[in-house]
């Protein structure tokens, strides 16, 4: 594998648990505890984001 192929794996990953962060948030804490889940799905999202966009740069 190469550094691309490792950037795309870890790009699907945070999409994914970014995505189970902002459900947890949405559909299981109604409470405030419910921003903060989704606040920490945002955020997988723009690591995710910079992980892509250093793909054929690294």
């Amino acid at each position: 594998m190469d550094k691309n192929k490792v950037l795309a794996i870890a790009t699907f990953i945070m999409i994914l648990v970014g995505l189970g962060m902002i459900a947890l948030g949405a559909f299981k804490y109604d409470e405030v505890a419910g921003y903060g889940f989704a606040a920490v799905g945002i955020g997988f999202f723009a690591v995710a984001w910079v992980f892509n966009a250093l793909k054929g740069r690294v």
